[in-house]
């Protein structure tokens, strides 16, 4: 009889230890955030481009779409299991969402929090910026500008000057999340690996000037994006997050003294220059939403 039951434990223990065996391993989540801007694509290099008064905006808002695409497909290709797309041009509604995968979600307009890195947190494996362009403090680059061209000639980050990139790469490193892969001009790429580090870098033209470029054709474009994106998440592990200590002193300077003497009312900003102005945030996300309303209010608003 013990043997009986002795064999009948053993046997249940096999059969409990095949199918474990037989059940498939689990596959690892990849999740990647992608952010887009549209100075940094291929062929763009004036306003005829980049908004939807431009006679060209159709067409260029179908390669930043494509362009978007690449780096899409190509983390798909290295394995990803949940992508996010935020369109972070102008209107904010800029990508063409038809094109896109059906598991792929786009966070689209403004406001929102966290401006061009919306939606990203910390169970995201890696950031991929498509489209970018160089700082509005930088002689170099096309359409160089910081958050607004119309507005803003400087904006620091704890005395050193950022680009949207950086800005955006800092977001993401509060996250603990590493920006992997940036395309744009050569000045772009330039100054973002000069702060974030050695990513990856997908060059859509040269600059010549604030409204001229030698640029690539949009198929080569394609295959560039998709190659670097490709590459960078071949070798995810090498990436660290950029991140900016705690508490964040933000400098802006505007082109109008107006902004600076009118925000130097409020509590938690100091005025620094007649154009100029400091506050400080708890930490980048605070520094963020800060800088979405000092962008984005208007008296004109109405309900």
């Amino acid at each position: 009889m013990k043997l009986r039951m002795l064999a009948m434990v053993c046997l249940l223990v096999l059969c409990k230890s095949l199918a474990v065996a037989a059940d498939p391993p689990q596959a690892k989540k990849l999740k990647v955030y992608i952010s887009v801007d549209m100075e940094g694509v291929v062929g763009t290099v004036t306003g005829d481009q980049l908004g939807p008064s431009g006679f060209e905006y159709g067409r260029f808002r179908e390669f930043m779409t494509r362009e978007t695409l690449a780096a899409v497909n190509a983390a798909k290709e290295a394995g990803a299991t949940e992508i996010l797309v935020s369109d972070s041009h102008g209107n904010g509604e800029n990508l063409l969402i038809e094109l896109f995968p059906p598991d792929v979600r786009i966070i689209r307009s403004w406001p929102r929090h966290l401006s061009m890195m919306a939606g990203i947190d910390e169970s995201f494996d890696a950031a991929i910026f498509i489209g970018y362009h160089a700082s509005t403090d930088n002689p170099a680059g096309v359409r160089a500008h910081t958050f607004s061209s119309a507005r803003l000639t400087r904006v620091a980050l704890n005395g050193t000057n950022v680009t949207e990139g950086a800005w955006n790469a800092a977001i993401a490193g509060h996250f603990g999340v590493p920006v992997i892969m940036i395309s744009g001009d050569d000045a772009a790429i330039a100054e973002v690996r000069s702060l974030v580090g050695n990513i990856e870098g997908a060059e859509t033209k040269k600059n010549l000037g604030f409204h001229s470029a030698s640029t690539l054709t949009p198929q080569a474009s394609y295959e560039l994006i998709g190659q670097k994106a490709k590459a960078a998440l071949g070798r995810i592990k090498d990436f660290k997050p950029y991140k900016i200590l705690a508490p964040v002193a933000v400098d802006v300077s505007f082109k109008h003294y107006t902004q600076a003497e009118l925000l130097a009312y409020l509590p938690g900003f100091e005025r620094t220059a007649s154009h100029s102005v400091r506050y400080r945030a708890k930490n980048v996300l605070e520094a963020s939403d800060i800088m979405v309303f000092i962008t984005s209010y208007s008296n004109s608003l109405e309900p």
